[in-house]
């Protein structure tokens, strides 16, 4: 007995239809995906938008856009150390709404001000830097609330389906924000980012898990905040990580607040072109997500690491000397193309790492104490990217980035705790550490990926 052929539309059901047991069929976990997917792509919006409009309709200067990205910087600083003890001691799933409710409060006022012609430099700094709060609060509770969804023997699934959809929206999202802004404008594009956001906090908010504060005894927070630094402090590898990824953040924000100037300025792109030259960032997000972990597992973390470092570079490095012609608009999107690759060979390595080392008990103080350590020089690295593109030219912040870059993968390549780093190392004196692993990965938008969110 012959069996029918199976018709397209079949294969096409059966590779749409979700396996017995997968976690996306767990409707508490989808709800969480979903808000993840719809704040993603409303995030690819403001990274475009929010800069189009300082540098188009605002006419900043690159040390005013410097100044924007610092603003955005400066409270991962300030709050990222005594926002890791506060967590400890509260339920993290209301800050994770309450801050995308205020995220979309704070993203409105700016077409609202637009409208009402109140639209300033000073008005977007403010805007920035409450970005940056949210980001460094209810960014770090939303680290915690997956590991409250997905039990731990699932964790690496949930990561790579939470990256999924950061992937897609990087794709999907930054032609879709060139749209909007070629048909809205860049200030009145950040409503529809609101509106996105807005409807991932009420998703958030029917999501129900079980979650006591611990109220430990003789809780002292000066004491539990330094025995973070402390631990950081002690382990050389965390010390050489933060030291080379700081330095990279450096680069990486001396090139950030020029690029889009570059693009609209020397290159003469409009808001709709540059937005589709962004979807080479997801693609080379997308790309590096697929084969990352393979990549690592083949070179080891270390050297992985490295490589993210170089990879960057090339990228600034090539379009500081890009013409401006068609040829100068290849090499912005091949730019953007490394900087996706580059930036996801870096972060899956250096998360890992520095989870890896860490017992479970301290790892929150630990991610609080990294994120505060590689961010200190962002700031300046932003500053001194605007000043050198208003004084010197803006090939000038991308040269500096390109080339500062490279040297630091060679550097890192001669320092041995880092090059020789080919597996996974284990925590001292931890036997729970396993069950810790993962709990700092953080769905949504990435403050550790895109330092400046």
């Amino acid at each position: 007995m012959q069996t029918r052929p199976t018709s397209w539309f079949d294969q096409l059901r059966q590779a749409l239809t979700l396996p017995p047991g997968d976690l996306l069929r767990d409707l508490v976990y989808r709800r969480l995906w979903t808000s993840i997917l719809i704040s993603s792509l409303g995030g690819q919006i403001t990274m475009l938008a929010l800069p189009l409009t300082a540098a188009v309709l605002l006419n900043a200067s690159p040390t005013q856009m410097g100044l924007l990205t610092a603003m955005e910087i400066a409270p991962f600083v300030l709050f990222s150390l005594p926002s890791g003890v506060w967590l400890d001691r509260v339920r993290k799933l209301p800050v994770y709404v309450w801050g995308e409710t205020l995220l979309a409060f704070v993203v409105a006022t700016v077409p609202l001000a637009h409208w009402m012609g109140w639209l300033s430099m000073t008005w977007l700094y403010v805007v920035g830097f409450v970005l940056g709060t949210v980001y460094t609060t209810a960014g770090s509770a939303a680290q915690i609330v997956l590991t409250q969804v997905v039990p731990r023997s699932r964790l690496v699934e949930a990561h790579a389906k939470n990256a999924l959809a950061s992937s897609g929206a990087e794709v999907a999202g930054p032609g879709f924000a060139g749209a909007l802004i070629k048909v809205l404008g860049a200030p009145m594009a950040l409503a529809v980012d609101a509106v996105l956001v807005l409807i991932s906090a009420l998703i958030l908010r029917g999501i129900k898990v079980n979650e006591e504060p611990v109220k430990a005894k003789n809780a002292d927070f000066w004491r539990d905040l330094k025995a973070g630094v402390q631990f950081v402090r002690n382990k050389r590898l965390l010390v050489s990580l933060a030291t080379a990824v700081g330095c990279w953040q450096l680069c990486h924000n001396a090139a950030i607040v020029v690029q889009i100037l570059f693009a609209t300025r020397t290159l003469g792109l409009s808001g709709q072109t540059v937005g589709l030259s962004y979807v080479a960032l997801g693609a080379g997000t997308v790309l590096t997500s697929v084969m990352g972990h393979r990549i690592s597992r083949r070179l080891g973390p270390g050297p992985c690491l490295v490589l993210g470092f170089a990879v960057c570079g090339l990228g600034w490095l090539l379009l500081s000397v890009a013409p401006a012609n068609a040829w100068g608009v290849a090499a912005f999107a091949f730019m953007l193309f490394t900087f996706g690759i580059g930036a996801v060979l870096i972060f899956i390595n250096f998360l890992s790492l520095r989870q890896a080392v860490t017992p479970a008990p301290m790892l929150g103080r630990m991610t609080s104490t990294m994120r505060w350590l590689i961010l200190i020089p962002a700031g300046p690295g932003a500053l001194l990217g605007g000043w050198l593109g208003e004084h010197f030219g803006l090939r000038s912040a991308l040269a500096f980035a390109g080339c500062g870059a490279l040297l630091l993968a060679l550097l890192a390549w001669r320092h041995a705790t880092i090059r020789e780093v080919r597996e996974l190392p284990k925590p001292d004196g931890a036997d729970d550490v396993e069950a810790g692993l993962g709990a700092e990965a953080m769905p949504g938008r990435a403050p550790d990926l895109i330092p400046n969110k």
